[in-house]
């Protein structure tokens, strides 16, 4: 296996945790690259919430788009780090197809790594992070009712948050466009993105056309609770 073959079949150690969107796919010889992640269930599997057309679209399309111009960029410079975590923490402020692109990319892992098939296991809450829940937000309720009022009043493209500070602290934010609390930018709350909702109209109009509130009742159906408590629990 050449070096060209080693880093696309994604055997590097950074390569090990491809669904992770911090994890690079490979750095060899002086060369980064990123890949478009798999993703663990098919596009028409979040129906009747989520369309197949638009699942396929946002992944196939709109996201691998992010990965090739990312790519693109890293070829033309030369910036240490040792995942996408860290390369958004350390360049994404100074760089805007870092912050573009990269954020693109770390953005989209994080949700297709947050939705689940409807009515599976891990669309159900865990004990443990529906306490976290009740504890900061005063309940379950509370929390959906302004997460997704976040996500709602965002202006045009973007996202709202759920993220966990270095205290362990959980808050809600929105961000425009690609940007994510991992990012070192002037006036944003930093922490690690634990749940993120896409508010971008490629995400829901071919299914709801403008209806953005009705996208957002949908989304609840799909989230990977499960897999979130495990991103919340992460050091």
């Amino acid at each position: 296996m050449n070096k060209r073959e080693f880093i696309k079949s994604g055997l590097g150690i950074a390569g090990l945790s491809l669904f992770k969107p911090e994890a690079s796919l490979a750095s060899l010889a002086g060369i980064t690259a990123f890949e478009l992640p798999k993703l663990p269930y098919g596009y028409a599997d979040l129906e009747p919430w989520l369309d197949a057309r638009t699942m396929e679209i946002h992944h196939s399309k709109h996201h691998a788009a992010y990965v090739e111009k990312l790519n693109a960029e890293l070829a033309k410079v030369r910036f240490e780090f040792g995942s996408l975590k860290e390369l958004l923490e350390k360049y994404a402020h100074q760089n805007t197809a870092i912050r573009n692109q990269g954020g693109g990319h770390y953005n989209h892992s994080l949700l297709w790594r947050t939705l689940a098939k409807p009515g599976s296991q891990a669309t159900k809450m865990p004990e443990s992070f529906e306490k976290e829940l009740v504890s900061q937000f005063g309940s379950v309720e509370k929390f959906k009712a302004k997460w997704m009022q976040a996500a709602l009043e965002r202006f045009g493209s973007g996202w709202a948050w759920l993220s966990k500070n270095d205290a362990g602290k959980l808050f809600i934010v929105s961000t425009a466009n690609q940007d994510n609390p991992l990012m070192n930018l002037e006036g944003m709350e930093k922490g690690r993105p634990i749940l993120g909702i896409d508010v971008w109209e490629h995400a829901y109009y071919l299914k709801f056309y403008n209806k953005r509130k009705d996208y957002l009742e949908a989304f609840w159906n799909v989230i990977n609770w499960q897999e979130a408590e495990k991103i919340r629990t992460e050091k």
